[in-house]
């Protein structure tokens, strides 16, 4: 089936080269962080993490979005999501390598890679992190590539995929609660250690990654001739809309616990990223527009005819996504370095080099997903097609 990537408009052949350049720029930036360092980012002793763990943070988000799909169609047989669900797990996938190329960037020397692998510390929470990262981009890859050969051949999938598919709908949440036990087990970092990690990272991932995907069954429904249905597409809206309340009400739960309990440094963090401390205020404009974003894209979606609007839903959608990625990849990550062990603020600005790399791990993931969908709209047009010859 790989081979019917190979076919294509000449839109389609645009934007695999730009997504090639964009490749070879970030690689080219790679090497020379892996030549002098990670001295060329913009990370340093207080900010030891920033925009790659950040994008990887978020990102695990995104691949948990499939589940979404997967547990009203698989679980509660709603028929409307039957031919978006191999959309949500071939974004997972992209979605998956996208985390671990991000991590594989971070760690600075690839030889450190090994030491997962050859050295496990199941002590260590990021082991597990990858390990479960690494499966759950197995069994999407296996499920949805098993249904789409399936569907060429005109047979249901075998019985074994349903069982893989009921195994992959824990494993999703999984990856984004152990992803948040990076985070909430650090007891150094106190707008961190909290016990509502988790829920918050999985309220962003179902409200973030859902977004995206209708999106994309929406650019997919102007450009080609896949197409999505009207109720499919309101059902997700709704989830988007249900879960990013559920992720500003979690917020609003920790800016209670930290102001009404005076806890020092989770104040901090909290003042830094909406008000700035000594003059440190580089998040605060993010951060407000973060929700702002969050807000209006709530209220866009909670109200049934703007919604029924798509003009209105991908605004809607885009400032939802938007906000979480600004909340979760910037002041998430960010915030949790105020203060230093030294009670002081260190501001983190990332450098080109840094940007390049990241660009250029996105155009990994869009390419690879853009071959994925380009193989699931070439086999439903080749079966509409035997369709209209019988």
């Amino acid at each position: 089936m790989l081979e019917q990537a190979l076919n294509g408009s000449k839109r389609y052949y645009a934007l695999i080269g730009v997504l090639l350049i964009m490749i070879i720029a970030g690689g080219a930036a790679y090497l020379q962080q892996l030549y002098y360092g990670l001295g060329v980012t913009g990370m340093s002793r207080d900010v030891t993490w920033g925009l790659y763990i950040s994008q990887f943070t978020f990102m695990v988000g995104v691949a948990a979005s499939a589940v979404m799909v997967a547990i009203p169609y698989y679980l509660h047989d709603h028929k409307a999501f039957g031919p978006i669900v191999i959309l949500g797990e071939f974004l997972a996938v992209a979605a998956v390598v996208v985390c671990m190329l991000f991590v594989f960037v971070d760690l600075g020397q690839p030889a450190r890679v090994l030491n997962v692998i050859l050295h496990p510390t199941p002590s260590s929470v990021m082991f597990w992190d990858l390990c479960v990262l690494a499966g759950y981009l197995l069994l999407n890859f296996i499920i949805g590539w098993t249904v789409l050969g399936m569907e060429k051949k005109g047979f249901p999938p075998p019985k074994w995929v349903k069982v893989l598919t009921y195994v992959a709908i824990p494993w999703a949440i999984s990856i984004h609660t152990v992803t948040a036990f990076l985070y909430a087990g650090l007891p150094g970092r106190y707008y961190w250690m909290t016990a509502i990690m988790a829920a918050r990272f999985l309220s962003s991932a179902f409200a973030a990654g859902p977004a995206l995907l209708i999106i994309l069954c929406l650019v997919l429904r102007r450009w080609t001739s896949f197409k999505t249905s009207v109720e499919a597409i309101q059902s997700l809206a709704k989830i988007v809309a249900y879960a990013m309340i559920a992720n500003v009400f979690f917020f609003l739960l920790e800016v209670f616990t930290a102001f009404y309990s005076q806890i020092p440094g989770h104040m901090a963090a909290l003042t830094y990223l909406f008000a700035g401390i000594d003059g440190k205020d580089n998040l605060v404009p993010l951060m407000w527009c973060a929700a702002l974003l969050a807000l209006t894209g709530i209220t866009l979606l909670v109200i049934p005819k703007l919604r029924r609007n798509e003009k209105v839903l991908v605004a809607a959608l885009g400032a939802v996504f938007i906000a979480s990625w600004l909340d979760k990849s910037i002041g998430l990550v960010l915030g949790g370095f105020v203060p230093n062990a030294f009670g002081k603020v260190t501001e983190y600005i990332p450098s080109g080099i840094e940007i390049m790399i990241i660009l250029g791990v996105y155009a990994v993931g869009l390419l690879l997903l853009t071959i994925l969908y380009k193989v699931v709209i070439a086999v439903r047009e080749q079966n509409a097609g035997f369709e209209l010859d019988e």
